[in-house]
């Protein structure tokens, strides 16, 4: 039986990875994190949103990008309540292994939608 992550850690990793980008922002929100750039939030880190007792990640996305988590990572891959039909997907956190590399170009993408041109366009790749 695997252990499930602790909030902590994901909520460091989610933030180690979304700092790197050229002035986005982790902004803590009681246990959840607001994903940010120049006040444009692009996603969420959620630790037991609405007591679902889960860890995720809602955030924006191209449709390309839904339809590949839905082939590549079905069982990381969520539609989040409220926000779907706004362009948003969710990613399980907890799940036993969360494919990092695929959180990371999920972030990467939302910045790159929330983002102004002039810094979306200091990304490499």
């Amino acid at each position: 039986m695997s252990r499930k992550p602790s909030a902590d850690k994901v909520r460091t990793r989610v933030a180690a990875i979304v700092e790197r980008l050229p002035e986005a922002k982790a902004v803590r929100s009681g246990e959840h994190l607001s994903l940010e750039v120049r006040q444009r939030r692009f996603g969420w880190f959620l630790a037991d949103h609405h007591g679902d007792g889960r860890l995720a990640l809602s955030c924006k996305a191209p449709p390309l990008l839904v339809g590949q988590l839905q082939q590549l990572v079905p069982e990381q891959f969520h539609l989040p309540k409220y926000v779907a039909s706004k362009g948003w997907i969710g990613l399980w956190l907890d799940v036993p292994k969360v494919d990092w590399d695929q959180v990371e170009i999920c972030l990467v993408e939302a910045y790159r939608m929330a983002a102004p041109k002039t810094l979306a366009a200091q990304l490499s790749g």
